[in-house]
C-alpha cells in the first residue's frame, strides 16, 4: 500500500491542490462580505498557491494554441509567397514580351528606312541554321525558288551586306557570308572613292585590298559596294576600316575591315530579288534570241 501511494504521489498532490483551490474559491465567494476587498489570511495564502498552479495548468494549452496560430500564420505566408512568385513570373513574361515587341518595332523602323534607300524589291527571310567553320561561313534561310529566290541574289540587313545566295531549293536557300574565304566583293571607300576588293578571312574580320594610287584610305572610313563585278548593287554598306597593315607590295595595300553586320546575332535578313545581267547570262535565265527563219529556198532557186 505504501509503495502504491509513493508511485502515485505526484497525481495525488496535483488532485489535492486542484481540490484545495476550488474549495478556497468557493469558500471565498460565500464568506466574503459585500463590498469587501481584502481576502482572509488563509484564503489569500491559498490564492497565492492557486495562481501559479493555474498558470502551470494553462501553459501547455497556451503553448499548443500558440503553435496552432503560428502554423496558420506560416501557412498563410506560404500561400502569399506562392502567389507573389506566380505574379512575379507573370510580370517577367509580360516584360519579356514587351521588350521583344519593342525590338521588333525598332527593327521594322530600320527596315522601312532601308527600303526607302534601296529602290529594289526585297524579300524577308529568317535564318534557319548556320554553318561556321574555319574555311566556310554560310547559313540557310527559309526562302527558296518558290519565293523567287535564286543563286546570285544579294542578302543584306538594315546594317549592310550579309552575303550572296549560292544555292536554292524550292523552299530554302544557302547564303555565303562575306566572312567566307571564298567571298570577294568589288568595293570602294565612300569618302575617297578608293577602289579595292573585300575578301573574307573566315573569322569575324574582313580584308580590304586596294591599290595605293587609287585614293587614300584612313581608319574609320566606310567601305561600300562599287556596283562593279556584276554581283551587288552600288552603295551597299560593307564595313569600316579598323586598321591598316604593313602587308602587301608598294602598289597593293591591305587593311582590316570591321563588318557592318553583326553576324553572331543575325536572325533575319532580306534577299534582294535582283541579279545583274552578267549573272543572268551565266545562269542561262535570259531568253535566248529566236533563231533566224530559214528561207526554204536553195542557192539555185
Amino acid at each position: 500500500m505504501r509503495d502504491l501511494l509513493y508511485r502515485i504521489r505526484v497525481p495525488l498532490l496535483f488532485v489535492a491542490l486542484v481540490g484545495l483551490t476550488a474549495t478556497t474559491m468557493l469558500a471565498d465567494r460565500r464568506s466574503l462580505p459585500a463590498g469587501a476587498k481584502d481576502l482572509p489570511l488563509l484564503s489569500g495564502a491559498l490564492l497565492d498557491v492557486a495562481v501559479p498552479l493555474q498558470a502551470a495548468l494553462s501553459a501547455p494549452f497556451d503553448f499548443v494554441r500558440g503553435l496552432f496560430r503560428r502554423y496558420v500564420a506560416l501557412t498563410d505566408l506560404r500561400t502569399e509567397n506562392e502567389q507573389l512568385r506566380s505574379r512575379v513570373a507573370q510580370l517577367e513574361e509580360e516584360n519579356l514580351q514587351y521588350r521583344e515587341a519593342l525590338i521588333a518595332s525598332e527593327r521594322l523602323e530600320r527596315i522601312d528606312k532601308m527600303r526607302g534607300e534601296i529602290d529594289l524589291p526585297m524579300l524577308p527571310a529568317e535564318v534557319a541554321s548556320r554553318e561556321l567553320s574555319p574555311w566556310y561561313r554560310s547559313l540557310l534561310i527559309d526562302r527558296g525558288r518558290a519565293n523567287q529566290v535564286h543563286a546570285g541574289m544579294p542578302a543584306l540587313t538594315e546594317d549592310g551586306v550579309v552575303g550572296l545566295v549560292t544555292a536554292a531549293s524550292p523552299h530554302a536557300a544557302r547564303v555565303m557570308l562575306l566572312l567566307d574565304r571564298q567571298s570577294a566583293v568589288d568595293a570602294m571607300v565612300q569618302r575617297s572613292r578608293a577602289r579595292g576588293i573585300v575578301r573574307g578571312l573566315g573569322a569575324e574580320e574582313l580584308e580590304f585590298e586596294f591599290t595605293a594610287g587609287s585614293g587614300d584610305v584612313e581608319i574609320g572610313d566606310t567601305v561600300i559596294t562599287s556596283g562593279l563585278g556584276g554581283v551587288y548593287p552600288k552603295g551597299l554598306r560593307i564595313g569600316e576600316i579598323a586598321s591598316l597593315t604593313a602587308e602587301g607590295s608598294h602598289l597593293q595595300q591591305r587593311a582590316k575591315l570591321r563588318p557592318a553586320v553583326d553576324f553572331g546575332r543575325l536572325e533575319e535578313l532580306f534577299v534582294v530579288l535582283w541579279r545583274s545581267p552578267t549573272l543572268e547570262l551565266l545562269s542561262g535565265d535570259l531568253e535566248s534570241p529566236a533563231p533566224a527563219a530559214s528561207s526554204g529556198s536553195g542557192p539555185g532557186s
